[in-house]
């Protein structure tokens, strides 16, 4: 059976963690989406930090995956912030009027204008320029 097309990869800082996709997020990949973001609630991490910089493609699975992890790690006093989301993602994120929840920006505020570059909606966290290692791949969870 071949692996997903997906990566992720997490670097923690105390109580942060930055968790950085690669890949295409779809039906087959969500599980470890959510897995990773479920994870991290459990080892203690409140504030998730997601860089969706190398995603392909996500499409109404992934938001599923990321609304479901807002919820739980908000409920556990935390916070989950998307940080350059693909174009699909974005539009999926101004339809439902997700943007404030996942992106921290005011609804409306992310319409894409044409020729769109990836929005950066949030300070790079400072732990970013460290190199990424794999924590899940392919079907390991």
């Amino acid at each position: 059976m071949p692996l997903p097309p997906l990566t992720i990869y997490r670097h923690d800082r105390r109580k942060r963690a930055l968790i950085t996709l690669a890949g295409e997020i779809d039906l087959d990949t969500e599980p470890l989406v959510r897995a990773s973001l479920e994870r991290c609630l459990r080892d203690g991490i409140r504030t998730i930090d997601v860089d969706l910089t190398l995603v392909t493609f996500c499409d109404c699975s992934g938001l599923n995956a990321f609304l479901h992890a807002s919820r739980r790690i908000t409920a556990a006093g935390g916070t989950l912030r998307l940080h350059h989301p693909p174009r699909p993602l974005v539009l999926m994120l101004d339809i439902a009027g997700c943007e404030l929840l996942l992106l921290g920006v005011p609804f409306g505020q992310l319409s894409p204008p044409p020729g769109y570059t990836p929005v950066t909606t949030a300070p790079v966290p400072p732990h970013r320029s460290v190199p990424p290692v794999p924590v899940l791949s392919g079907g390991a969870v």
